[in-house]
């Protein structure tokens, strides 16, 4: 693998990881109302 091959791996999984984290902490500050019932 290349050096840029490598570095646009990281790019992709820190977007991916990223994302997700931030979606799990709106969510723990934000709950679904609807999905409670």
């Amino acid at each position: 693998m290349g050096t840029s091959a490598i570095v646009m791996m990281v790019i992709a999984m820190v977007t991916v990881w990223g994302g997700l984290i931030a979606s799990l902490l709106h969510l723990r500050k934000h709950p679904d109302e609807e999905a409670a019932e």
